[in-house]
């Protein structure tokens, strides 16, 4: 049983009955903030050093990985992500005008630097998602600290701008205060505990975290009991937009929708992305915004208490 002082850390009452009035731009109900992970190139394989192919949100729902070797169908299937997904999921957002932030893996951008200048010159916010796309849990903190730094320089080399948000999706114990001790980051999102931002301290100081979701995701379409058509994956997002909308006429929520360029990205799958920002669009009432906008809306409506 872990240490009574581990257990605190540990917040289940967060904002309560009351939540504070998020005062969105332009009176708005609902920040949609959309997030596309860029992963594709940095996932584990055995070219890298690891011991087994990756066996993670592919198609192969449940295939074993390869210890000791590759699995070029998964590999393929990755690879799909970079070479078709991504221009697939890059024309639907601009046909709709949609801003979007990115998680992307450091070693993914430097393997297709055309979607890296793409993500630039569309004015998508890049946030960090890791040097590669891995399981941060038992590597060492010198390591970590050392991937976050390469995430940083490689992002701001091949988009020109910097990222000043961060995921790792597979945290270590010390993941946040490590993007917290870097300095350059105004907010994190490895959490998934609220509608709304919220501060917690790291590093001896306030930090802002925005929360992310693994519900209204398309990574469920590879697992079991999850979407199987893009109708399943529209009718959710709808619902959960529906739903904060009239919540958000007295206090305005935030609504994420995560995203991935293998899974998404396919033909039969895109038009579930289409289909919610054709409904965002109809209903209004939405601020669809970066990570980025989010966060300094909150600082500065919402600033720290001492």
């Amino acid at each position: 049983m872990p240490p009574v002082s581990e257990q605190q850390q540990r917040d289940l009452v967060g904002y309560g009955a009351e939540p504070p009035y998020a005062a969105w731009p332009g009176g708005a109900r609902v920040a949609v903030s959309l997030v596309l992970n860029y992963e594709e190139g940095g996932e584990q394989n055995v070219l890298e050093g690891d011991l087994a192919s990756e066996g993670f949100l592919h198609e192969l729902v449940g295939a074993p990985p390869v210890v000791g070797g590759r699995d070029l169908n998964v590999e393929s299937l990755f690879a799909y992500g970079a070479r078709a997904g991504f221009w697939r999921v890059h024309r639907t957002l601009a046909a709709h005008g949609a801003p979007v932030t990115v998680y992307a893996v450091a070693q993914a951008l430097e393997r297709n630097p055309r979607a890296a200048r793409a993500m630039g010159d569309a004015g998508w916010e890049v946030a960090g998602h890791g040097r590669r796309w891995i399981d941060y849990r038992h590597v060492p903190e010198d390591v970590e600290r050392a991937d976050i730094a390469h995430c940083v320089a490689t992002i701001e080399r091949l988009t020109g701008r910097r990222p000043v948000g961060w995921y790792t999706g597979r945290t270590s114990p010390r993941t946040r205060s490590l993007v917290a001790e870097e300095g350059g980051f105004l907010y994190d999102c490895d959490d998934y505990s609220d509608d709304l931002p919220f501060y917690v301290e790291a590093a001896g100081r306030p930090h802002l975290v925005l929360p992310y979701t693994l519900d209204a995701n398309d990574f469920k379409f590879l697992i079991v009991h999850g979407f199987t058509t893009a109708d399943d994956m529209l009718a959710y997002l709808v619902d959960t937009f529906d739903t904060l909308h009239a919540e958000g006429a007295d206090r305005p929520r935030m609504m994420s929708v995560g995203l991935h360029c293998r899974i998404i990205g396919r033909p039969g799958r895109i038009r579930a992305l289409d289909g919610f920002l054709e409904h965002v669009a109809r209903r209004g009432g939405a601020w669809v915004a970066t990570r980025e906008q989010i966060a300094r809306h909150w600082l500065a409506t919402h600033p720290p208490r001492p």
